[in-house]
């Protein structure tokens, strides 16, 4: 016992003797005062502590000295102290960044540099930025970048892009969170920030605008994002934000909505860490109620009163039309508002937890487990309007990271909930209280006096009359005749149709879509600088798999799931010479998808550090990226109401049927049958050019001709980049400079392309089914009697398109540290439209678009301020839903904050959008009001 009892007391000694405590002050070595929420921690093992509001900081710790802390702060130059004795006392003053250039990014090489030194354009945006954003939220906030769009589609789901070609299904621009990408796997795009991180919990956000494929692989074609977390092991502690405000539209009125977010992290020691997220967002979405008839894009075709087949673009059902002949001529049915199709109900609940575990107890090596959920509720537009309900997405990742390596492996997993297309819901509900062909034939027996009790040739009284009621210009009432009656939107019977409406899965008689789709992913990464000293050598690959589970409701897995693969691999090398100003970077990388062939992605790029302190940065790149037709490109078979969209795999197109089409009475005579169905390939191989109908409407041609479309193959960029970065000595400051040039040539570039396949007969052929009568001739007389329906074909263009541009930013502090930033954004496209008539390009951005910011972070004691504003000018917006031309418009942001250091909190003000002018981001989504916001933060 004795014995046991000195070993304790021996052992315990030497416990007490290990410890080493450091005290110690840290302050802002140009502001002069105290620099709260500094990191000090031993160099290179995670357990250490922050400085309090007033930078002291009391560090205890296993270590024997000598060793080395780091001190450090978001902003700041990190510096290294040496302890040599306990009970040392340290007092520095950090210096801040001269300029943003001096940040640090990983995304453009995959190893760290400064921006200054990147070879290629970066935009950088970390959490000291969000703090003092005048957005309601970080994501909107990316907006204020230089060259950075974003799309609202809704108040929950925006779409980030950069150098045009912008869509809200934005496949040309990838989305990274911590390695993950966060694309839906069944939508084929990033849902936003809906599975993205808490504003607690972002470290940084990066965006590499242009082509990235050398790197990052299929995708990363017209830019990628990444966001990065914050790690337990350097982040560690209690954090919490509640938000609260207003949002208001002319068309919605005031809404409240909230936001509030938890991020709970803690270290247990040098090996274990763990931390957990949850955020909870609630609100109003922005009510589109755009009911202007989308006949024409410049909307010259009258409304419902003065047109009789009107289709308002933000109404819908009325896009089910026919040719009633003679005076009649086409009428369309009778639509309902997408506001009594929705409750415009927007949530977002999203959670994360990671464990982490390092088994040296330093950054040699960290094992991460990460899960991500998230639930709620948005809107997407693509073809249609579709109400995102209930949609959940969850993402599991086992990532093995080293300094110089990391390899990791994550799933994604989607299930669309209680999702459904408005467009289909608003048709099906129609039909199922009459169906189109007794509808039209009530219509047309009103208007021909059919029925004594209604005046012959008014459209108006003959659409009541084929909506169930009697119109004789002074009362309207039920025609009580047993042909029912059109359920007004509210109405019992219409809630009742309804819910029975978006239930179904089947779009011939209703509008849910099903989802289970999948995407599993692995990838690797090898930097071998610890190997190889003539340069820094890294090698990689990556590994995917597509799951495809809509039950037919999307894709054409009727019997089953869809499964495909692709992979890449890819290799960089890098090297300084001449005292390390001239840097030379070359990457390469393959890829091959099961579908398609392989493609090779190069990448070359220089950079030279001119200047006695190397702060004149000039650059140059050839860059290259490409894209895999998406899965939507391949697989979709989806009918949209007014065209059927089919993918163009070649095992794509038999399996999708159209449901029967009913024929006019002169094509009854011809088929022998009153309706007919169609499978993908008739759009394919089968199908009048729309253009040349358009033509030949006009009297152009002699006869409507064959459409080329071929099967869709993977599109390619070729990029050339020019850029210049400087800090420049300005006063007691240094002026930021960073401009960049490009010019971008794209090679098969994925387009959709209308076409009208004719219900019957064969177009060009020769062959007669009569004496004198061929199978063209049967084609013809299909276009003649409107016996055809419009598929959207997935393809690629002939044509030569190429895109260009140019952004400058400037920034500087003037008047003793007031913030002033600047940047411009110049964006153009090349396209000969005659070369290929059908084809859209959908540059869908700007040609000119300027921001300012101005603020202070510390105006006086504790309080700060932020102003941002944004103009734009007007641009043409193309789409498969509908093309108008969009507003210039400018926008006002601005924010004010202060810091209560008793209890560690922050409180914020601000608004967005502050002039109240309304404006639309695309044609059919609802116009963007204002934004009011009060937010209280604590220990972030």
């Amino acid at each position: 016992m004795k014995r046991l009892i000195a070993t304790i007391v021996l052992f315990s000694s030497t416990l007490m003797i290990a410890q080493t405590t450091i005290t110690g002050t840290v302050n802002d070595a140009t502001l002069g005062g105290p620099l709260p929420g500094a990191d000090i921690k031993v160099s290179r093992k995670s357990v250490g502590t922050n400085t309090d509001f007033d930078g002291k900081f009391t560090l205890t710790v296993s270590d024997t000295p000598p060793f080395t802390i780091e001190i450090s702060s978001l902003g700041y130059q990190t510096q290294k102290v040496e302890i040599t004795q306990n009970n040392q006392v340290v007092t520095v003053a950090l210096k801040e960044n001269a300029t943003a250039l001096d940040e640090v990014v990983v995304s453009a090489s995959r190893t760290p540099e400064r921006i200054m030194e990147s070879p290629v354009t970066v935009e950088r945006f970390d959490s000291r930025a969000i703090k003092n954003t005048s957005s309601p939220s970080f994501y909107d906030g990316l907006e204020n970048l230089k060259g950075v769009d974003i799309n609202t589609n809704s108040l929950t789901f925006k779409s980030v892009n950069t150098r045009g070609f912008a869509t809200f299904a934005n496949t040309r621009f990838m989305q990274l969170v911590d390695g993950m990408d966060n694309s839906s796997p069944a939508l084929n795009f990033a849902l936003g920030n809906l599975l993205g991180l808490s504003e607690l919990d972002v470290k940084s956000v990066e965006l590499l605008p242009g082509a990235s494929s050398a790197l990052y692989g299929a995708n990363a074609f017209n830019g990628i994002m990444f966001m990065t977390s914050k790690s337990p092991f350097d982040d560690p502690g209690v954090s919490f934000v509640f938000k609260t405000g207003l949002t208001s539209q002319d068309a919605a009125g005031n809404n409240e909505f909230y936001d509030t977010s938890l991020r709970l992290a803690h270290t247990f020691d040098d090996y274990f860490a763990a931390k957990a997220t949850i955020s909870y967002l609630k609100g109003t979405e922005w009510f589109a109620t755009d009911e202007r008839n989308s006949l024409d894009g410049e909307y010259t075709f009258g409304d419902r009163a003065s047109d009789p087949n009107y289709d308002g673009l933000n109404t819908y059902g009325d896009e089910v039309s026919t040719n009633l002949g003679g005076a009649i001529g086409n009428v369309s049915r009778t639509g309902y508002r997408e506001r009594d199709l929705m409750d415009y109900d927007a949530r977002s609940m999203k959670f994360g937890a990671s464990l982490h575990y390092r088994p040296w107890g330093n950054d040699r090596l960290e094992v991460i487990w990460n899960s991500k959920y998230g639930r709620g509720n948005t809107i997407y537009q693509g073809a249609n309007r579709y109400y995102i309900n209930n949609f959940f997405m969850e993402q599991h990742k086992l990532e093995f990271r080293g300094k110089y390596f990391f390899v990791r492996g994550y799933l994604t997993s989607e299930d669309a909930g209680d999702s459904y297309d408005t467009r289909f819901t608003a048709i099906n509900l129609n039909r199922a209280w009459k169906g189109d062909r007794a509808w039209f034939q009530d219509y047309a027996a009103a208007y021909l006096g059919a029925d004594p009790r209604v005046q012959a040739s008014n459209h108006q009284f003959a659409r009541d009359y084929a909506d169930g009621f009697i119109n004789n210009g002074t009362t309207r009432v039920p025609r009580n005749d047993g042909s029912g009656v059109r359920p007004e939107a509210g109405s019992a019977e219409f809630n009742r149709l309804f819910q029975q409406v978006i239930a179904d899965p089947d779009l011939a008689t209703g509008s849910k879509f099903q989802d289970e789709s999948q995407i599993r992913h692995v990838d690797a990464n090898l930097n071998l600088k610890e190997y190889i000293d003539f340069a820094e050598v890294q090698v990689g690959g990556s590994y995917r798999e597509y799951n495809l589970r809509s039950r037919g409701t999307i894709y054409t897995d009727f019997d089953g799931p869809i499964t495909y693969d692709e992979f890449g691999l890819y290799t960089q090398l890098q090297r300084k010479l001449l005292d390390d100003r001239l840097k030379l970077t070359g990457s390469i990388r393959y890829d091959k998808a099961q579908n398609f062939d392989g493609n090779v992605s190069p990448r070359i790029s220089v950079a030279y550090a001119a200047g006695e302190e190397k702060n004149h940065n000039f650059r140059a790149s050839f860059q290259t990226g490409f894209r895999n037709p998406t899965t939507q490109d391949q697989y979709i078979g989806l009918n949209v109401g007014r065209s059927f969209l089919i993918g163009s795999a070649p095992d794509n197109l038999d399996r999708f049927v159209t449901p029967q089409i009913d024929l006019s009475a002169a094509g009854e005579a011809i088929v022998g049958a009153p309706s007919v169905s169609l499978t993908g390939r008739n759009g394919y191989d089968n199908s009048f050019s729309l253009n040349s109908i358009q033509a030949f409407t006009r009297g152009e041609i002699a006869a409507p001709v064959k459409a080329d479309v071929n099967l869709v193959r993977p599109e390619k960029v070729s990029a050339y980049e020019v850029g210049y970065r400087s800090a420049i000595p300005l006063a007691d400051n240094k002026l930021s400079v960073d401009l960049s040039v490009y010019y971008n040539q794209y090679e098969d570039f994925i387009a959709n392309e209308n076409v009208v396949a004719p219900l019957y007969g064969v177009i060009g052929s020769t062959t007669e089914v009569s004496p004198g009568v061929t199978e063209n001739d049967i084609a013809l007389a299909a276009l003649r009697n409107s016996d055809t329906t419009i598929f959207t074909a997935y393809t690629n263009t002939e044509a030569d398109i190429s895109s260009y541009g140019a952004t400058i930013g400037l920034s500087t502090k003037v008047f003793n540290g007031f913030n002033v930033g600047l940047n411009y954004t110049y964006a153009k496209f090349d396209f000969d439209q005659s070369s290929d008539p059908d084809f859209e390009a959908g540059f869908n951005t700007p040609e000119h678009k300027v921001k300012v910011q101005f603020g202070h972070t510390n105006l006086f004691e504790n309080f700060g301020f932020n102003i941002n504003a944004r103009w734009q000018d007007e641009y043409f917006w193309e789409s498969t839903f509908h093309d108008a031309t969009i507003d210039a418009r400018t926008v006002i942001d601005a924010q004010i904050n202060y810091k209560v250091p008793s209890i560690k909190s922050v409180f914020k003000l601000g608004g967005a959008n502050l002039t109240g002018q309304e404006y639309l981001s695309a044609p059919g989504v609802g116009a963007i009001g204002s934004q009011y916001f009060i937010s209280w933060t604590i220990n972030n």
